[in-house]
């Protein structure tokens, strides 16, 4: 008996529920942190983030390969085997499940989040930093280039481990493990660098949420981070996390294929 080829709808909808299901997670730590005022080390921080990452994977990858980011869906369409039409409905399942995993966190944790608003008063900054529950911001003391650039470097390197882990030509077979190391890397590069940005690496973790906070109230202080951070409102920051892990990506994909992949080709 033949097993029924999933339609593309089901396809983008596993990756909907993937991309979702990890955010939801990642969100609903940070305002913990944030709101209930818990005691969370940047380490706790990036362990249930690469987690929550583990999770979204495991529970889409058969049906949708579980890119989980913007980023990863062009790297791999580029320099994978990934169908170039797909491209767009899959960052659109992506984009939409974060402005609905940021929706759904704020459902959750609504009473915290009023008597925040309420405490925070008239105080613009205070008011703002509760956006960076949603999405992420520089250290007060990063430029925006060294943001960019920040992004761009940790997104490669997520991107590289990526094809590494998932390519059974370059060690022994990860299977089932896989999710689990990936989502590890993703802790990983958040210890080591979290701090600077808040290691987005993934335009649907920060653009769609993003989107969701301008809507639910923070308007366009949700774009820029002002007055919370240094970043200047002429180069609104959402535009570092939406280009650069895509930029990240690309040059990730590119060197692991470059001097990895051709070389595990040409041994065979």
């Amino acid at each position: 008996m033949s097993e029924t080829k999933p339609t593309n709808f089901s396809v983008y909808l596993a990756e909907f529920l993937g991309t979702f299901i990890f955010l939801l997670c990642g969100i609903g730590c940070v305002a913990a942190m944030v709101l209930n005022k818990s005691s969370f080390s940047q380490w706790d921080l990036s362990i249930t983030w690469g987690m929550a990452v583990t999770m979204g994977v495991y529970i889409c990858a058969a049906m949708s390969g579980a890119h989980l980011n913007p980023s990863v869906t062009v790297a791999l369409a580029i320099y994978g085997c990934f169908d170039k039409k797909k491209i767009l409905p899959y960052i659109v399942a992506q984009m939409l499940a974060g402005f609905l995993a940021a929706a759904v966190a704020y459902f959750l944790y609504y009473d915290l989040f009023k008597i925040a608003l309420e405490a925070a008063g008239s105080d613009p900054a205070a008011k703002t930093s509760l956006v960076g529950i949603f999405c992420t911001f520089p250290q007060k003391n990063v430029s925006i280039l060294q943001a960019f650039f920040t992004e761009l470097v940790i997104t490669g390197i997520l991107m590289s481990l990526i094809m590494a882990l998932t390519d059974d030509g370059n060690g022994v077979p990860r299977g089932a493990m896989a999710p689990l190391l990936i989502g590890i890397v993703v802790a990983l590069i958040g210890a080591s660098f979290g701090p600077l940005t808040g290691f987005a690496m993934n335009a649907a973790r920060d653009f769609g949420p993003r989107m969701f906070a301008v809507v639910a109230g923070w308007g366009t202080d949700a774009l820029t981070g002002y007055p919370i951070s240094a970043v200047n409102k002429t180069i609104p920051y959402f535009l570092v996390p939406l280009i650069a892990p895509i930029v990240g990506a690309l040059l990730g994909a590119k060197t692991y294929t470059v001097v990895i992949g051709k070389k595990l080709v040409c041994s065979i």
